[in-house]
């Protein structure tokens, strides 16, 4: 990132936007980084020559968040009550204007096609947040237990839960679903809080979790109960004296970060939800031998069972049904909220407008008013690094995801032609490389070498801009700086 004894450098410097930039985030793979202003203006961004490739005006005000879904769609916020999701795909950006706002533009800049709008509350300058819609947990199944993927992909590609603030109640939290762009719940968390600034919402024991911060400098985390229908508070806690600027979840899903207009970042718990389930019915030992006895012997347990089918767990579940007595009784104690953050850190630096935790858990950065970007451990919540090259205040941060090292492509999945070595070594674990065991009954005399000479210059780039651990930061200049960052 830099050289020792030198203060770090950006990697480039995106000049086009007019206004302050207010939001930022990374799609395809990191092929792109997107962009809002104040002037409502979007800039879709190419990392692999830092260019626009779309530009357009997507909202009549000032962007309050952006986000991607999926390959092709992704989602603005704007002050002027709307939030649209537009569709973009590759081939889409060839009709599209880059001409930057900076630039005088005589003709209507082309728009997306619109996807889906929905009418939302502005009025608080909080952004909204998404998630999958949660799939249920089958009968006889365990929460947590894995489903079937292919399902969960599919509907999590085609359905989404979107949150923001109620359009009467500024300190209530609407949930809509797309694509029926419909209401699905109502949250109201307290009365006296002020204003929602900030929130979240993920999936969390097959249910809904929502983390809201507020005017007041309260941060609460509560878990939506599938039986009773209603919104169960697990932690609360005023860690901040100033109102609640913005707020990040970990990857891992086991704390959350909020930074306020006072020097304070908090680290606070997410805890575990207490599975309360009780719309499934228990099968007990006893049932499930009778059962397979009776399957074994090619006979139905009764006459019902010949309805259901030769199925251990239909068959269990009519037998079940038939004998209330013997299901178990499930406690109803409710689950206590924890009032105690984790840890809490004076910064000495107020106003730290944006944070954002990287996707690989290890560090977070704030965007602040006093210009700077800074990079804290999320273990220790110690400042490690100071990004500084703008001038006036920073209003934006966002990381590139961080592919796990085991996940990671190699270059062969980039270009397939390999070469044929004829040696016999065995190599034993990884060297200092990370190149993979190659195991004993692989044939000893052929071993895959990449040829880095043949990669052309576009396929360099491209796997730079998708393997570099990128940070970008939007100021109220108008200019974005990119870094490169551990």
């Amino acid at each position: 990132m830099a050289v020792e004894g030198r203060p770090p450098t950006p990697k480039s410097i995106l000049r086009g936007h007019k206004a302050q930039v207010h939001a930022a985030t990374f799609i395809r793979n990191n092929e792109r980084l997107v962009t809002g202003d104040a002037d409502g203006f979007v800039i879709a961004w190419d990392l692999t020559i830092m260019r626009p490739r779309a530009v357009w005006q997507a909202h009549e005000n000032a962007i309050l968040g952006i986000a991607g879904w999926g390959n092709d769609r992704f989602i603005t916020h704007g002050r002027d009550n709307k939030l649209i999701v537009w569709k973009l795909t590759g081939d889409d950006e060839s009709r599209m204007s880059t001409t930057l706002p900076l630039d005088p533009c005589t003709e209507p800049r082309p728009k997306p096609w619109i996807l889906h709008l929905l009418e939302v509350n502005t009025m608080n300058f909080c952004s909204f947040s998404y998630c999958p819609v949660p799939v249920p947990v089958l009968p006889g199944q365990q929460a947590g237990q894995s489903q079937d993927t292919a399902a969960e992909e599919s509907k999590s590609a085609s359905e989404l839960l979107i949150a923001v603030p109620n359009t009467l109640a500024s300190e209530a939290i609407d949930i809509f679903h797309l694509p029926s762009q419909t209401r699905r719940h109502t949250v109201k968390l307290g009365d006296k809080n002020g204003m929602v600034m900030a929130v979240a919402l993920f999936n969390q024991a097959h249910s809904l979790t929502l983390v809201a911060g507020y005017e007041n400098g309260l941060a609460i985390v509560a878990h939506r109960d599938p039986i009773k229908n209603d919104w169960i508070p697990l932690y609360q806690a005023t860690c901040h004296s100033q109102p609640i600027l913005s707020l990040s979840i970990s990857p891992a899903r086991d704390f959350f970060l909020t930074s306020s207009a006072d020097a304070v970042i908090a680290k606070h718990p997410l805890p575990p939800v207490v599975s309360q389930d009780t719309t499934w019915i228990n099968i007990t030992a006893t049932q499930a031998v009778q059962v397979s006895e009776s399957e074994d012997g090619n006979g139905p347990v009764n006459a019902g069972d010949e309805a259901v089918g030769k199925s251990l767990l239909g068959a269990a579940l009519v037998k079940a049904k038939q004998n209330p007595s013997s299901q178990q009784k499930p406690s109803h104690k409710p689950q206590e909220a924890q009032t105690q953050p984790l840890k809490t850190v004076n910064t000495r630096h107020a106003g730290q407008q944006s944070i954002e935790i990287r996707s690989d858990g290890l560090i977070f950065a704030t965007a602040g008013w006093d210009s700077k970007v800074r990079v804290y451990s999320a273990k220790t919540l110690k400042e490690v690094a100071v990004l500084k090259w703008h001038q006036v205040g920073c209003y934006a941060v966002a990381f590139a995801d961080i592919a796990p090292k085991a996940s990671a492509p190699s270059i062969n999945d980039q270009n397939p032609k390999a070469t044929e070595s004829t040696t016999g070594a065995e190599p034993n674990g990884s060297d200092a490389l990370g190149h993979g065991t190659q195991k004993s009954n692989v044939d000893k005399s052929l071993t895959v070498v990449p040829k880095l000479v043949e990669l052309t210059v576009r396929d360099k780039r491209l796997r730079q801009a998708k393997t570099a651990h990128w940070l970008a930061s939007g100021s109220k200049d108008g200019k974005v700086s990119l870094w490169d960052v551990f």
